[in-house]
């Protein structure tokens, strides 16, 4: 069975087990809670600030409060922290981390999947947003009336980008902090 982030509305209900036992708003408090995972968490809510400054700094520049030079250099900029930090967190946890959840607990597996299968759809949303990114600050640089038009299709990059990471993240937590905690990993 397969989970399309397209399709859920949150994490699948045969997938919360653990989530019954530890619920988020207990997290903090849990003897369990490692500053490992606060740093993992920490991580998440980079990116989704990160997510919300790009949709931000796209629409002041088409509201008119940033001029093309300045909408350039924050996209790039921004862009660019992304991109390389959700590429690099993306390999960690494919890579190191959900190989050692799986290890501790089998029956998460399908969940690590759907996780892994977010990670490769997240990419063709990065590189949607990178060629809208690049043209934007080209245009921003080269033909700054054309950089209005490449902006609404940032913006639109943008937006989806945010509202993948809200999903896709807050189903990632869900999963694999219970079975931190259930499990004690990463104190």
């Amino acid at each position: 069975m397969t989970y399309s982030i397209h399709e859920r509305d949150g994490l699948p209900s045969e997938l919360q087990t653990l989530l019954a036992d530890y619920p988020r708003d207990a997290w903090e408090t849990h003897p369990n809670f490692a500053e490992a995972i606060e740093h993992w968490l920490g991580a998440h809510l980079y990116f989704k600030r990160m997510g919300a400054i790009l949709t931000k700094e796209t629409q002041l520049f088409l509201d008119d409060k940033r001029s093309t030079r300045e909408f350039g250099a924050r996209i790039g900029h921004y862009g660019n922290e992304i991109i390389q930090h959700l590429h690099n967190h993306h390999h960690w946890e494919d890579h190191t981390f959900f190989p050692e959840i799986s290890a501790a607990d089998k029956r998460f597996d399908i969940g690590l999947d759907m996780l892994e299968t977010d990670h490769t759809d997240m990419d063709v949303l990065l590189d949607r947003f990178t060629t809208a990114g690049n043209t934007a600050i080209k245009s921003a640089q080269n033909d700054p009336p054309k950089a209005y038009d490449a902006a609404g299709k940032l913006l639109s990059s943008t937006q989806a980008i945010q509202t993948f990471l809200d999903r896709h993240l807050e189903d990632e937590e869900d999963l694999i902090v219970p079975i931190l905690l259930h499990h004690k990993m990463r104190g």
